[in-house]
């Protein structure tokens, strides 16, 4: 029979369930198989022959028929799990139901009466599944059959995985197959790499995406901040329950490190044949980081670091965060992170031949397991910052952030980048790191530098906030946050750095930006304490900064004269109105770009976005740890606020970067709907704040210039001096004089540094899992498993 036949009779079929209006019995095989028995149907023929609106009438004019195809698909696939379906026919069976279920499953989610549908046991169910359970007590839920079937096909000989058989005799049961030799392949935990079987790859990867469609329940109950509702698809297919789970989980992560996409170097090899190891990797990162969501441990607990150093003993109940979070041996870290920062640099390699090379698309997935692995697992996070190979990782990350900054269907890529730099700026080693030269050179669209990482890293920031669209403003804290960390460990910027770290301060610094928002000025005091730490704690190498500082100097003085009479501040907010642009952009002096690199572009019209939850404020996202003497970190007490201001901030050392501002009770990283309503509410709420006199005068008191205009007071004589007796003209000299200068015993003593760590909590952990349902929808697009189904934790938006 013709693949057309097949069609139009699997066509039929869809046409006669749709049309009867009386249910059909379960024990009507004939009609039944017509589903799965003949057809050869692709996954995208199944989607094209079953329309969504014939999927939602059957659904509401005959549910028992819909009930039934639901009950019949899966227990093939628990018969096909029983009998490792040894032929060619029974295969296709399994994969038609697989496709058949991939198909109906989210228009079961979408309507509430029937979620709960999989999760019912049907009468006689039991006897698929449990043959020593012959009354219906013993029935399993369809769901927890279907999940089991599917881990259980995983791992069938022949089909996903190769045999081991002795002789041409010899049967593999299912039962007693040891699926920790099945493993997919070399990596973690195990040394064998099976031989590549494409058709294995694509049968995992059909079952894969059934198995991404069944967690995809989750899409469609609203976002809430109470994060103790478990996704009972993932609760149950990561814990006991499921034999494969070691196995499944250790042959995930092997796949997607192990993967190779440039394979054997000849160009343009992924124009001549088709990658089927792609497709398997994408579901398998995928799965991953949908399965990673939670700990399972407890429903009141924020999925923290420091749950999993509590639990050291038995761990979390879901699995894959368990076994994720034991993983110890360095030969093991290092080959995930290699494999990693394999994949993310991946789509930045340039060869003279265009598109020669194969490009991945899935590197947001890539950082999400990134920030995972590192979340759920301290041991990961010290290995990754005990070499410079940190340094693989944040290069492509900063590539991203400055190639997506003009495209707003990119924000959640812009957040997830910058979460992972201020997870990675809490720790000493980061900044340390970044001191190591730069001589890679991906082409980027930033100025052309000879210098650190450090310096690509503020260079890159720079661009992002002086060019990059209206929506990163929230990230605007982050980035700083991020520049203050390291800031302590950076032994000398280049002058490229150095400049545009002060016309960050001059743009932010200007009255009218100032005035303008109630947090506006905490832009100022974490660049003024990044300037203070490497003042006090590397002046040496870093004359191009000193240098920097003493030629914008009025900059300072300016912000130590900052008007606060009411006229003044009038005049300022006229001077908005004038200037809508957040930063003046002239000023900075633009060089040529990096050669071969390509201008950020906004988004094509017509791209389709997942909207995302709001963020909370910096003081949330982070906690205040002092650097010691010995170099430990101390948490800093959260500020009492019965305390008066001054008092708190000289007791924690602080500048005035956190909430004194009416912040504390509102999270102030909003996007997308919500910066529309603040958007348009602001015109109407602006006469709730409006900036006054008293409200300087409270933060302009704390701004910390003390150190600088010391080094001021001291340097300036000495370089107009020098100026004047050489008749020097030439920035060489300067910076000689600079380099060899001291400043020991003339300034201020040293202050504490001050790390802000970031801390985990339910607002992150919420928008973490809206951003990656959203980037798993949107990248899921052939076949469209979720297109156009009524989906509620985000909104699908059109640019």
């Amino acid at each position: 029979m013709g693949s057309s036949d097949s069609k139009l009779n699997f066509r039929k079929a869809v046409i006669q369930l749709t049309t009867k209006t009386q249910p059909v019995e379960a024990t009507d095989d004939a009609f039944w198989d017509q589903f799965w028995a003949d057809t050869t149907t692709t996954v995208q023929d199944v989607f094209a022959l079953v329309p969504a609106a014939e999927i939602r009438a059957v659904r509401e004019e005959s549910p028992s028929n819909l009930a039934t195809l639901c009950y019949k698909a899966v227990e093939k696939l628990v018969q096909g799990a029983e009998s490792g379906c040894p032929s060619e026919k029974e295969k296709l069976v399994i994969l038609n139901c697989t496709r058949i279920l991939t198909r109906i499953l989210p228009y079961i989610f979408e309507d509430q009466d029937w979620r709960g549908f999989f999760w019912s046991t049907v009468p006689g169910a039991g006897r698929a599944g449990a043959d020593e359970m012959d009354d219906d007590e013993g029935a399993r839920p369809l769901a927890e059959s279907l999940l089991l079937a599917i881990a259980d096909l995983l791992f069938c000989p022949d089909f996903t995985v190769h045999s081991h058989k002795r002789g041409p005799d010899s049967v593999e049961s299912m039962h007693a197959i040891d699926s920790c030799e099945y493993i997919w392949e070399a990596g973690v935990g195990f040394a064998q790499s099976p031989p590549l079987n494409y058709i294995h790859d694509l049968n995992r990867t059909e079952l894969l995406r059934l198995l991404l469609t069944c967690f995809s329940e989750a899409m469609y109950l609203p976002s809430s901040p109470d994060n103790s509702v478990l996704n009972p698809w993932v609760t149950f297919f990561c814990s006991t329950e499921n034999r494969h789970a070691l196995p499944l989980f250790t042959s995930l992560l092997n796949v997607v490190c192990a993967y190779d996409p440039v394979g054997y170097g000849i160009p343009y090899n992924h124009l001549l044949f088709s990658d089927y190891r792609e497709q398997l990797v994408e579901q398998a990162v995928q799965i991953l980081i949908v399965t990673l969501e939670h700990d399972g441990g407890g429903p009141h607990r924020p999925p923290s670091p420091s749950s999993i150093e509590e639990q050291e003993a038995t761990g979390p109940e879901n699995l894959f965060v368990n076994y994720l979070s034991r993983i110890h041996r360095e030969e093991d870290f290092d080959f995930v992170l290699k494999g990693l920062a394999r994949l993310l640099t991946n789509p930045l390699t340039q060869t003279y031949l265009p598109n020669s090379t194969k490009k991945i698309q899935f590197h947001q997935e890539l950082l999400v397991l990134f920030w995972k692995l590192c979340d759920f697992n301290k041991k990961f996070l010290f290995f990754v910052l005990k070499s410079s190979d940190v340094l693989d990782i944040l290069v492509p990350i900063l590539y991203y952030l400055n190639d997506a900054r003009a495209d707003q269907s990119r924000v959640g890529l812009m957040h997830i980048g910058v979460f992972i730099l201020l997870l990675l700026s809490g720790e000493r080693n980061f900044g340390v790191r970044l001191n190591k030269p730069y001589s890679v050179h991906v082409p980027m669209d930033i100025p052309v530098f000879t210098g650190t990482h450090a310096d690509l890293l503020i260079v890159v920031f720079h661009k992002i906030i002086t060019t990059g669209h209206q929506r990163l403003q929230p990230l605007f804290d982050c980035l700083l946050t991020i520049i203050v960390n390291v800031s302590p460990y950076l032994k000398s910027l280049s002058m490229v750095a150095a400049n545009k770290l002060l016309h960050l301060l001059e743009a932010f610094s200007t009255t009218w930006f100032l005035f303008s928002t109630a947090q506006n000025h905490h832009l100022v005091f974490f660049l003024l304490e990044a300037f203070n730490n490497i003042i006090q704690y590397q002046f040496d190498g870093n004359c191009n900064l000193v240098y920097a500082i003493i030629r914008k100097r009025n900059v300072f003085h300016q912000l130590a004269n900052l008007p606060s009479d009411p006229v003044s501040i009038q005049k300022a907010l006229q001077r908005k109105k004038k200037t809508p642009d957040v930063i003046s952009r002239t000023s900075s002096q633009e060089t040529v770009s990096m050669e071969g690199s390509h201008p950020a572009v906004p988004a094509e019209p017509g791209t389709l976005k997942a909207t995302l939850v709001a963020m909370p404020g910096i003081d949330k996202l982070t906690e205040k740890s002092q650097v010691s003497e010995d170099g430990t970190m101390v948490s800093v007490p959260k500020k009492d606020p019965s305390l008066c201001a001054d008092q708190s901030a000289a007791a924690a050392g602080t500048s005035d970067t956190e909430s004194n501002s009416g912040r504390d009770n509102e999270d102030v990283f909003y996007t997308e709907a919500e910066m529309e309503r603040r958007r348009l509410s602001s015109a109407s709420s602006a006469s709730g704040w409006a900036p006054s006199q008293d409200w300087v005068l409270s933060w302009k008191c704390k701004l910390p210039l003390q150190t600088i205009m010391r080094l001021l007071q001291v340097l300036v004589p000495q370089v107009e001096k020098i100026c004047i007796d050489k008749g020097l003209t030439d920035e060489s000299e300067i910076l000689k004089f600079l380099q060899h200068g001291t400043l020991v015993g003339l300034l201020p003593v040293p202050h504490p540094i001050l790390i802000r760590k970031y801390q985990a909590n339910a607002g992150t952990a919420m928008w973490f899992r809206t951003y990656m349902w959203g980037v798993v929808y949107l990248r899921n697009v052939d076949p469209p498993i979720w297109y156009d189904t009524d989906v509620r934790l985000f909104e699908i938006q059109r640019m």
